[in-house]
């Protein structure tokens, strides 16, 4: 299964609908297109709320294309923030650094990492965010994050959906701690 290149689109464009539907069009041009995967921060909307509206959105203009919609509670750095330890002495976290308690409670996520990196280390979305996604721990912003539980289920429906086996999803070893 191969994965396209994404389509970036800012925030505000997404939770208009004619913006959201104009996204969608355009990665239903992509070759070999089979599912589309919508995924942004929710900031201080609930990801809930906002989500069942873009959803519709999205399956409007999608047709039968499989398509799914997973808004990060805040931000996508608050998985990060959940898996702080995976990611020790990577992109300037300090060797010391803890994940955040409640890794999607505060607002201001990438100020949070920023305090976790070393002294005059600033984050750089561009470039730290595709870094720092291919090393965080899964199986603990699973455990932490709600809404990366979400994108986890999002991914299997997806996944399933074009006829791939999928044994074990998520897998057991990502069970909720406690």
């Amino acid at each position: 299964m191969d994965v396209g290149r994404p389509i970036r689109k800012k925030r505000h464009q997404l939770v208009r609908e004619t913006e959201l539907k104009k996204a969608v069009r355009l990665a239903l041009l992509q070759p070999d297109c089979s599912a589309v995967l919508i995924l942004f921060d929710g900031d201080d909307d609930c990801p809930a709320e906002l989500g069942q509206a873009i959803q519709a959105w999205a399956e409007s203009e999608a047709g039968d294309m499989p398509i799914e919609v997973v808004i990060a509670h805040r931000e996508y750095e608050a998985w990060f923030l959940a898996s702080i330890e995976s990611m020790l002495g990577y992109r300037r976290i300090r060797a010391d650094a803890q994940s955040h308690p409640n890794p999607e409670q505060p607002r201001g996520a990438k100020g949070q990492l920023e305090a976790r990196m070393e002294a005059g280390a600033t984050y750089l979305e561009t470039t730290d965010q595709p870094a720092l996604s291919e090393k965080f721990s899964l199986a603990a912003a699973h455990q932490r994050c709600r809404s990366f539980r979400k994108l986890t289920s999002s991914f299997g429906r997806l996944v399933r959906s074009m006829g791939q086996e999928v044994s074990e999803w998520p897998p057991a070893c990502w069970a909720k701690e406690g």
